[in-house]
């Protein structure tokens, strides 16, 4: 679905004949393209306020506080840095459908309060599973393999603010050597398209394994994951699913691997090496290497909303080009 329609400036007109398209441009009008806007509006909608019958002040169109906070979500700004950037990019405006002109910047508040009616009503989960739904159709992802693994997600470990405190829902974790801070993100994704098609928060102290079984979705035929996952148990439960869990074989004390082992984890680091380009998209296109929130339930309410947007930005060529397909085999 298009943004709403808006009243044309003099700035927009100079904006629509500069010469140069830069990357963020390049960028945005290729999730114009894959972002499924219709079913993520139709599931906050029922949600979104109404002007009543007292009658108030209107509320910005849902449309644009959408495309709002997908910006948000994208470019890693904070409430009032995103407010700032619509007064100052005109490249954000444009995709957001939002003009100088009308006034219709919507301020800090009214980006705070829409995450906040995001939250409060679970709709965060709602959209990504609305996002692999619509991947699920084109038949992009399938549910033949679980590829699981977790990521660190710093927090600020500093006392300089308000509760002269960190927050207390994040812990430490020793890892290689060194001591994070922070909570983890765990997820499950497709062994074949690579997509997230779960994912799951906790504080950082908690063992990766211990997240495992909830990344399935309980169809998979195998499970991949690093040592961290690998344990008789869990590997004899999923055997009683018909599920087979793979991970890489460890030395014993005493004893190095031979060659044939070290050949074995070679070949099981290659295929698993898919869910690695989801914290790469995470962490390097979007920015977010730290949580934004205190408290663990906004991060995984956050993390929810990355992670799906991260699966079209994944997939986003094979869905460009279906949309080509459809659009010629439709003509």
């Amino acid at each position: 679905m298009q943004p709403p329609m808006k009243q044309i400036t003099f700035s927009d007109l100079a904006y629509l004949h500069k010469r140069k398209i830069t990357k963020k441009e390049r960028f945005l009008a290729e999730m114009e393209k894959v972002t499924p806007f219709s079913r993520m509006e139709a599931v906050i909608e029922p949600y979104y306020p109404k002007v009543g019958t007292k009658g108030g002040r209107r509320p910005k169109p849902m449309a644009a506080m959408l495309r709002v906070y997908l910006l948000q979500n994208w470019f890693g700004y904070s409430d009032p840095g995103m407010e700032e950037a619509l007064y100052d990019i005109e490249a954000l405006r444009q995709f957001a459908g939002l003009s100088l002109m009308d006034g219709d910047i919507p301020d800090e508040t009214t980006i705070l309060n829409f995450r906040r009616l995001l939250e409060a009503n679970k709709l965060t989960e709602a959209l990504f599973a609305e996002i692999n739904a619509h991947l699920a159709e084109k038949g992009l992802t399938l549910k033949t393999g679980t590829i699981v693994d977790a990521t660190i997600i710093h927090a600020p470990c500093s006392t300089k603010n308000r509760s002269k405190a960190r927050d207390p829902e994040m812990s430490s974790t020793h890892k290689h050597g060194q001591w994070y801070f922070g909570m983890k993100a765990h997820i499950g994704v497709d062994a074949d398209s690579g997509a997230a098609h779960t994912v799951e928060g906790s504080t950082a102290s908690v063992h990766d394994s211990q997240k495992m079984e909830d990344c399935l979705h309980g169809e998979e035929d195998g499970v991949l994951g690093d040592s961290a996952y690998g344990s008789k148990e869990k590997a004899e439960a999923l055997a009683k699913k018909n599920t087979i869990l793979i991970t890489p074989i460890k030395a014993k004390p005493g004893r190095k691997l031979h060659d044939l082992e070290k050949e074995a984890n070679r070949l099981i680091a290659s295929p698993r090496a898919k869910v690695e380009h989801m914290f790469r998209i995470l962490k390097c296109q979007f920015g977010y290497r730290k949580t934004r929130y205190r408290g663990l339930a906004k991060n995984i309410a956050q993390l929810k909303t990355l992670f799906g947007l991260a699966n079209l930005y994944l997939l986003r060529r094979k869905l460009i080009q279906s949309e080509d397909v459809e659009c010629v085999q439709g003509a």
